[in-house]
């Protein structure tokens, strides 16, 4: 029995000892230089769309179609465009010839007819005036009723009534438009010009045009079609800026950090620079398509990576593998 005990005492300092060895030549453990992420290749896609309703007449590209910025994709039909700037062209020439004529102001034959108006009315009151006088006299003498006295007496009234009337408008024409009436026509010729410039708009905006490089990827409405303001037409894909979608760790995230350059991989061979744009500043579940070596429950935090060398093999949703150097200074 005691035989035995010692035998067991021999065999735990034994183990202590390598125990003790152990502890004493253990090694640091190992920190990848290198951090492995996976993801997706975001391509922005645009909704081409005319900004004023008409009928499609024709397309001029397909679906798979490259496209630069400034090509004329689709057309509608310009007939009422066209009528609408004929329209507020006229409108706009009336409105300045009526400007024009009040700028100018009154003709000195205008003047001239005022002026005669006043003499004539001048005459009339002085002939009124004598039959009163005459029908005056009569009356007196009891040789013409008093009834024409009377009338005689109303035309000389009216003769007076229509002579202030002329020397008034004589006053008018010489003095010409009202500044008013002038400020007035000329904001209203302002407002046709605003008018005509949103015509030449609206017949500019008959021709949509891709806004950059792209390729077409769904032709949506075809030739004859009423399109309305808005609708979308075609999509395009375009070609920069193309980043990687992926998600890094909370215990890799300290290693990354904006504007820190990155390497990007495809399955194909493919090899691209890129650097990290964007680092999301909340946390959420791994997604389903992310492919890592935790578990799938874990939080992670969504980065954008920026392709700077992007060419057309990239593609909408393609899968990546993003290679950072974690020995690159985070400063």
């Amino acid at each position: 029995m005691t035989k035995g005990i010692r035998w067991a005492g021999f065999a735990l300092i034994g183990l202590l000892v390598v125990l003790a060895m152990w502890w004493l030549n253990r090694s640091e453990p190992e920190h990848p230089t290198h951090l492995t992420l996976y993801g997706n290749i975001d391509v922005r896609e645009v909704d081409l769309s005319f900004r004023v309703p008409g009928r499609l007449e024709r397309v001029n590209v397909d679906e798979g179609a490259r496209v630069s910025g400034g090509d004329i994709v689709a057309v509608l039909e310009r007939a009422d465009f066209d009528d609408a700037v004929t329209l507020a062209e006229a409108q706009l020439a009336a409105q300045q010839a009526l400007l024009d004529a009040l700028a100018a102001g009154s003709r000195p034959a205008e003047i001239a007819q005022a002026r005669a108006n006043v003499e004539q009315a001048q005459a009339a009151l002085v002939f009124a005036q004598a039959t009163l006088d005459r029908q005056q006299t009569l009356a007196e003498r009891n040789i013409a009723s008093h009834q024409i006295h009377d009338e005689a007496q109303m035309q000389v009234d009216l003769s007076a009534a229509r002579l202030r009337v002329a020397q008034q408008t004589l006053i008018l024409v010489q003095q010409g438009p009202r500044e008013e009436d002038i400020r007035a026509a000329r904001a209203q010729r302002d407002a046709l010009e605003v008018s005509l410039q949103l015509a030449h708009r609206r017949l500019e905006d008959a021709q949509l045009i891709a806004p950059s490089d792209g390729q077409i990827l769904t032709r949506i409405r075809e030739p004859g079609s009423v399109i309305a303001a808005g609708e979308p037409v075609f999509t395009l894909t375009l070609n920069s800026t193309v980043w990687a979608r992926t998600y890094v760790d909370e215990p890799d995230l300290g290693h990354i950090h904006p504007g820190m350059p990155v390497t990007v991989t495809t399955d194909s061979g493919g090899t691209y620079d890129g650097r990290v744009g964007f680092i999301s500043p909340t946390a959420e579940f791994t997604p389903r398509t992310v492919q890592t070596r935790e578990l799938r429950t874990s939080l992670v935090y969504r980065v954008r990576i920026v392709i700077e060398n992007s060419d057309l093999d990239l593609r909408q949703g393609m899968p990546v593998t993003v290679h950072v150097d974690r020995s690159i200074n985070n400063d």
